[in-house]
């Protein structure tokens, strides 16, 4: 028997499963989501977006920023060079305090939501490191006055082999500075991590593996099929071809999903859920897309249906996708 919950009770609902599903994010004292929302779609139009971003699309990234927070979600992903320095992005603060959110609990403290719930991670490139004006720029475009992890952005093949990872992760200890995370390409289909060694080294050292392009930029959901393909760049990478020898994955996932009353998008998430030293970011581009990452948190898969999922997408020859792995 299905029972219809209205948005309140469903917010509720999903704000106590995500609690209950936190983990410290590396050896730090921060304590966030599973599941957080990367926003790199967020005011992009080099390669979301269909290279075109207005105030409908605002409105609508905006209310997955809402959503996502009230449904307990509290760590989002973010860059230097997310959205368009010229777009309707810079005008309007995500992360700072929103007054139109009147009636409504606020955990955003005012210009910084990160000694409340939400923890924000910012990325730049490495060339940008060691110039203070690139992270005080970003503070200022986010309205905030400080993040909680700041990552190098695409840090090179060193983020991608286990040794170079376990060289960074000595010569930052050495210097006391805790190297707090590695994010990398990691799917169902995409689990080069679990190959180099990266993870491993990862669950070794305490580092807290993000994952993003959880859902391969879509392609794991079963939104896009054969005849079907998504457009813009990602077309050029799930092509057709590559979407039919997925849709016997595609199929079980669906048929699982069904039988957890859950969506495929979801079943696919709760896949790394399930593992303890992952938080990954998949992107949510509106409020139904927020609400359903929230929707997978608080269950588990069985590790038998896990097991049958990755060895069906074993049979996959994977695709790097965009950005490329080595630069």
């Amino acid at each position: 028997m299905a029972v219809q919950l209205s948005s309140a009770c469903f917010c509720a609902l999903a704000q106590r499963r995500a609690e209950d599903d936190k983990v410290k994010l590396g050896g730090s004292e921060l304590k966030v989501t599973r599941l957080g929302i990367g926003a790199w779609s967020w005011g992009d139009t080099s390669y979301w977006n269909n290279f075109d971003w207005d105030d409908r699309k605002m409105k609508a990234a905006k209310a997955a920023f809402d959503s996502s927070v009230d449904c307990g979600i509290t760590f989002f992903d973010t860059a230097e060079v997310y959205g368009s320095r010229f777009s309707l992005m810079t005008k309007t603060p995500f992360f700072a305090k929103d007054s139109s959110r009147k009636g409504k609990k606020d955990s955003r403290s005012a210009g910084c939501c990160c000694n409340q719930i939400c923890g924000i991670t910012l990325k730049a490139w490495p060339s940008e490191c060691p110039h203070g004006p690139a992270l005080k720029d970003s503070l200022s475009r986010l309205g905030l006055s400080s993040v909680e992890l700041y990552q190098l952005h695409w840090p090179g093949v060193w983020g991608n082999e286990e040794k170079r990872l376990r060289n960074a992760y000595e010569q930052l200890r050495k210097r006391g500075v805790p190297l707090a995370s590695n994010q990398v390409n990691y799917s169902l289909i995409y689990r080069l991590p679990e190959e180099n060694g990266v993870k491993a080294a990862c669950d070794e050292l305490g580092v807290t593996l993000i994952a993003y392009s959880p859902i391969a930029q879509g392609a794991l959901t079963g939104k896009y099929t054969p005849e079907n393909p998504p457009t813009g760049p990602r077309g050029q990478i799930y092509t057709s071809e590559f979407l039919t020898k997925l849709q016997p994955l595609i199929y079980r996932i669906k048929e699982i999903g069904q039988n957890y009353s859950k969506t495929p998008t979801q079943v696919v998430l709760n896949c790394l859920i399930a593992q303890e030293n992952v938080v990954q970011i998949p992107g949510a581009k509106n409020s139904e897309q927020a609400k359903e990452f929230a929707g997978a948190l608080g269950w588990r898969l069985t590790k038998e249906k896990i097991d049958e999922l990755r060895s069906l997408a074993a049979e996959t020859k994977p695709v790097v996708g965009f950005p490329v792995e080595k630069l």
